[in-house]
């Protein structure tokens, strides 16, 4: 009789082991792809990536003109938000967001003419939202240096779906909500489009909201095949990131007093003349 009990506890044993064993093969599976996604969007940008967009030239940016980009930038008398004397540009975006995603490759390209990223990260738009799974650049915990502005971005959430919406990453400050709330709203832009992001906001003098250029152009390539392209001036995503970060770069212009001139040259100044007609 020993011997049988002691058989029946080491059955009970062994199958309370593989109940514990199939519970932690279950918690991984379930668990997998929110890591997955974590390492996406915590991911540094490979500096192959970004050698690639800073290895363009002015000229061959400006050759380019306003391409295919439909970005109006629209004149503001707000609040100067300088900090130490420099302008200051204040992004308000998320990663879920394809617009946003379609808009940091023209930022990436008109900041870095200004200045210089580090820590920048790679990820990509939500898989279950409009223009899916579009490859970018994401600006959370990432550094920006620069002799004539500054850059402020505020990713406000992650591309993880988090109940019905998605997990937060930055909050803003009580100032850049209230910048958002007022500029982001008529009569600064239409009812319908209250609250969009990505929203760009240039030291009181002008604002930008949503996408600069259809997101259509960037669907199914990686991250790599979009940079690539940049070198293609007659490339569709060529006309919308750089005809975009010409836009960008006269409005960064229009709040550095045309500083650099090196990179405020008479065709970006042209661009310029007309933002405010």
């Amino acid at each position: 009789m020993a011997k049988k009990s002691s058989n029946r506890n080491l059955k009970y044993s062994l199958l309370a082991i593989g109940a514990v064993i199939l519970v932690f093969l279950i918690l991984i599976i379930v668990r997998s792809p929110t890591t997955q996604n974590l390492n996406a969007s915590d991911s540094l940008a490979p500096s192959s990536l970004i050698n690639s967009i800073t290895k363009l030239t002015n000229s061959f940016i400006q050759s380019i003109g306003t391409g295919t980009s439909t970005a109006k930038p629209i004149p503001i008398t707000g609040p100067n938000i300088s900090i130490n004397g420099k302008p200051n540009i204040l992004y308000m975006g998320a990663e879920y967001c394809p617009y946003c995603a379609t808009e940091r490759w023209p930022m990436v390209v008109a900041l870095t003419r200004f200045g210089s990223f580090s820590n920048l990260k790679i990820t990509h738009s939500s898989t279950t939202d409009v223009y899916p799974d579009t490859q970018t650049f994401s600006f959370y915990k990432s550094t920006y240096t620069s002799p004539y502005i500054v850059f402020t971005p505020v990713e406000m959430y992650s591309n993880i779906a988090q109940g019905s919406g998605y997990s937060t990453l930055q909050t803003p400050t009580s100032q850049q909500q209230s910048l958002m709330n007022t500029y982001d709203a008529p009569p600064y832009v239409p009812s319908a489009n209250a609250g969009a992001i990505p929203f760009m906001y240039f030291n009181g003098k002008y604002l930008l909201t949503g996408a600069s250029y259809s997101p259509t152009s960037l669907q199914n390539k990686t991250a790599a095949q979009i940079a690539s392209a940049l070198t293609n001036k007659n490339d569709p995503i060529t006309q919308g990131v750089l005809g975009s970060a010409n836009i960008l770069t006269a409005v960064i212009c229009s709040v550095t007093n045309n500083q650099p001139s090196t990179v405020c040259t008479p065709t970006i100044k042209g661009i310029e003349s007309t933002m405010s007609n």
